[in-house]
């Protein structure tokens, strides 16, 4: 057992002094919305946008690596309020949803790149992994409270441009709640839906 576990040590010491480290900056769009627990109200999605940096360690030779980041990410929602009477006698009309988060995401990719030369110009790649949110502010939507965070996750596919630029689009979804109203009990929603992102990589 203790050669098992010197042997993995051994090699995940190996594999981490190969891996090559470079960190870019981030910018992307969402077209997102909030998905209650149960349908009273329609929701309509609204588009957010996303700005960041990110740093990308791939093992070289099995395409393998992980990326992680810190980036500030827009959640935006139209909420119909008006079509039930709860809200309504209080005069709520459809009302946008907006919350501005801190978000750290740690993924876990894949970049092909056997291709003869070719993945100089284009390589494609996929990745996924747990988002992690701390709410930093929100427009204060009245009929609403806030968490103060919330774990989602994301997956993507896409492709590298001349070593340089990583265009990619995907899918996230919340696991936790991001809001609830006030008047109703369980009555919480998670975001979810599309988003573009392009990385361009300084070193």
């Amino acid at each position: 057992m203790k050669r098992i576990f010197t042997l993995v040590l051994l090699a995940v010491g190996v594999l981490t002094a190969s891996a090559q480290f470079r960190w870019g900056v981030t910018a992307g769009f969402n077209f997102e919305k909030q998905h209650f627990k149960q349908d009273l109200i329609d929701v309509d999605a609204q588009a957010g946008f996303s700005a960041g940096v990110l740093g990308e360690l791939m093992f070289p030779g099995i395409g393998l690596g992980i990326d992680f980041g810190l980036n500030y990410e827009q959640h935006s929602s139209k909420l119909h309020f008006e079509q039930r009477e709860i809200w309504a006698s209080d005069g709520f009309d459809a009302m946008r949803s907006t919350i501005h988060l801190i978000q750290i995401p740690i993924n876990l990719r894949f970049k092909y790149t056997r291709l003869n030369g070719i993945e100089s110009k284009i390589a494609p790649l996929l990745y996924g992994g747990p988002v992690f949110n701390i709410q930093a502010g929100h427009n204060g939507v009245a009929p609403l409270e806030y968490s103060a965070g919330s774990i989602g996750l994301q997956c993507a596919l896409g492709a590298e441009l001349f070593t340089k630029l990583q265009v990619t689009a995907g899918y996230y979804w919340d696991m936790t709640y991001e809001t609830r109203t006030r008047k109703l009990e369980n009555f919480s929603a998670k975001p979810q839906g599309w988003q573009v992102k392009v990385v361009y990589f300084i070193k």
